[in-house]
């Protein structure tokens, strides 16, 4: 699988973060997301598809090898 942010549509809510901290980080300063892990492993699949789906503004775009 393969993660991308669209930055744009962001609007810093966390649930990405707070479904998978293990490949979702947020900036400091206005709270938008850090994609930490763009090929998180099969381990992370769960979680990654959890935050896509909560993601208020639908800013996570998942995309299957």
């Amino acid at each position: 699988m393969r993660v991308m942010i669209d930055l744009a549509k962001c609007c810093g809510n966390g649930m990405c973060v707070m479904e998978a901290p293990a490949v979702f980080d947020q900036h400091d300063e206005d709270g938008t997301v850090i994609l930490l892990d763009e090929s998180p492993g099969t381990d992370q699949e769960e979680a990654v598809r959890s935050a896509a789906k909560h993601c208020p503004t639908e800013a996570i775009t998942l995309v299957d090898a």
